[in-house]
């Protein structure tokens, strides 16, 4: 939509029925209390009927839910909340992307009801939503364990105490990217600037950047690109800043983001302001924006989500193979967990791997495991978001058979976010290990160590044969340095398990014997070049190409730079010799 439309429908909307209803602006968020009980006319709804999207972007994996949340606490509410409403229901409708359901009803947050979503929506919600803890634990454990989470414009400002946005739940702002609702005028006009032209979210802008008129906000802290992959933010060498300020509207580093995308761990979480006024959700480019948002969100439309500031030409070309390098814990395992979070961030990596007996810090001297408590959980999500780094896969030597054992251990993989578990476990137990996969949505990737420590899966055909007629999930976790140790060729080897390579914990040996210690990748015996471009030619994308190195422990940070400075020049070349 050109500016001088978006004027025009601004002008129709507060000329006619806004004004006829009463309406009036207020300073802070714009619209107040007497908004929120206008009921979307036909005109407005016409409007919003012919803009809606005719087609998903992507076919749905199954049939979806979204929750709409839209209570506000404290706060009238916008006006566009009903017409976001009334947009979000007929684009899923129309697509057969997805259902919603509308609730300002808190309970629905419990357990039990959230089970039968795969998204949540707080659809311009201002104010202290709820405050009982077990329904934010719930929410948390909703998003990080895979859920999706959108918000829009005043979502900034949810679990606030208002008027005056009072901190209530900081782990919502954190997990959501952002806090605070600064702002010019109610219709400011800016140029907004495409951060990432090709991201699947800004196809449908076509690469190009735009002028657009709504209430901006402008944030502050926990919003950090170290967090979020911005999408959208202010072009500010376009824009011409005029209008009353309304509360901090000025950072030093000229960063104006307006949306972005994050994973909080498994979770999948959207952002964006631009959402004050009612017209922007009967404009076709936003709502198709919003579409893919949707679809991002609910699990079936793919999109890169590393902080825009770890971005670089290799990580790059790493999103389009579907490849990730992160650090397994092994390599840190003589520090704490917190430690090991520190140095994976310090090598530039955003993933890594956990470890079920190390520690976790100075301050939590327990082992990483299923006895720790929610707020000790909680203290871990936080310094993985801190440092920018996500859990993907997780080891812990045996999982239990018994369904108590194994529900308990599931359970604390949904709670701290992982993919993948790497475990040796019983043969007898992978019957109800199996169903738990399904359930959880996790994979089990069996581990081998040498014939000694590992008499049933050292072999790759022995894990190929326990995984017969399994499923998918269950798969295998290659370690190469004990393949390369016992003799076995990892080339073979991923020639052998093909699609059941689950994740690999990647090695490179001074020589291919029993004695053979960690070298940097590509300066041993272990043809790591071509393990990878085997990996690359049978299509098999891991879970995590886990960087483990075990020698010279507490000295191996240039070994393990080295390492990932080999991966991402193979990556690159990969790149350039046209193989993506």
């Amino acid at each position: 939509m050109q500016t001088h439309d978006i004027d025009r429908t601004r002008r129709d909307f507060l000329g006619g029925a806004a004004v006829a209803a009463g309406m009036f602006a207020a300073p802070w968020l714009g619209f107040g209390a007497a908004q929120a009980q206008v009921v979307i006319g036909p005109d407005e709804r016409k409007r919003v009927e012919a803009a809606i999207p005719t087609k998903a972007f992507i076919r749905p994996r199954k049939a979806r839910k979204l929750l709409i949340f839209d209570l506000n606490v404290g706060y009238g509410g916008h006006r566009s909340i009903s017409t976001a409403n009334l947009a979000f229901t007929l684009m899923g409708a129309k697509t057969g992307a997805f259902e919603t359901v509308i609730s300002k009803d808190p309970s629905v947050f419990r357990p039990e009801s959230l089970r039968r979503f795969d998204a949540v929506f707080f659809n311009n919600t201002v104010g202290n939503l709820f405050e009982e803890t077990d329904l934010r634990q719930s929410l948390i454990e909703f998003v990080y364990g895979g859920g999706g989470l959108l918000g829009v414009h005043g979502t900034s400002v949810a679990f606030t105490r208002w008027p005056g946005a009072h901190e209530d739940w900081p782990e919502f702002g954190i997990m959501l990217g952002a806090r605070g609702a600064s702002h010019r005028d109610s219709d400011e006009r800016i140029f907004i600037k495409l951060d990432d032209p090709n991201h699947p979210l800004n196809r449908p802008f076509g690469g190009s950047g735009f002028e657009y008129r709504d209430e901006f906000f402008r944030f502050h802290g926990p919003y950090s690109r170290n967090r979020v992959r911005v999408l959208l933010s202010i072009d500010t060498e376009k824009t011409d800043f005029k209008g009353q300020p309304r509360g901090n509207c000025f950072r030093a580093d000229n960063d104006y983001a307006l949306a972005w995308v994050r994973n909080y761990g498994r979770g999948r979480v959207f952002y964006c302001t631009i959402a004050h006024n009612p017209y922007v959700f009967w404009d076709p480019k936003m709502l198709q924006f919003y579409l893919a948002a949707a679809q991002f969100a609910l699990g079936d439309l793919p999109a890169p989500t590393i902080p825009s500031a770890k971005l670089t030409p290799a990580i790059r070309v790493q999103e389009k193979l579907g490849w990730r390098l992160g650090i397994e814990a092994y390599t840190f395992h003589r520090y704490t967990l917190f430690e090991a979070i520190d140095k994976t961030a310090r090598l530039g990596l955003p993933y890594m791997g956990g470890l079920s007996f190390q520690k976790v810090s100075k301050e939590i001297p327990k082992n990483f495991d299923d006895q720790l408590t929610n707020d000790e959980l909680k203290q871990i999500r936080l310094k993985l978001d801190s440092a920018g780094v996500r859990l993907l896969t997780y080891y812990i030597h045996q999982i239990p058979g018994d369904q108590a054992g194994c529900r308990k251990v599931f359970e604390l993989a949904r709670k701290i976010g992982i993919e993948t578990f790497m475990s040796e476990p019983a043969p007898e137990a992978l019957d109800t290990i199996e169903k738990f996969c399904d359930e959880y949505d996790i994979n089990v990737a069996i581990h081998n160590h040498d014939q000694k420590g590992s008499p049933l899966y050292w072999r790759p055909e022995n894990v190929l044969k326990v995984c017969q007629n399994r499923s998918k999930r269950i798969g295998a976790c290659g370690d190469l340095g004990y393949w390369m140790r016992a003799g076995i060729d990892p080339i073979k080897a991923v020639k052998t398990l093909k699609d059941r390579l689950i994740t690999v914990q990647m090695h490179d040996l001074h020589e291919l014997s029993p004695q053979g210690h960690d070298v940097p990748w590509g300066a041993g015996a272990g043809r790591t070049a071509q393990f990878i471009e085997e990996i690359h030619r049978l299509g098999i994308r891991p879970t995590m190409f886990g960087l483990e190195y075990s020698y010279n422990w507490f000295e191996s940070m240039p070994q393990i730079a080295s390492c990932i400075e080999f991966f991402n020049k193979t990556s690159l070349r990969l790149a350039n010799k046209g193989q993506l």
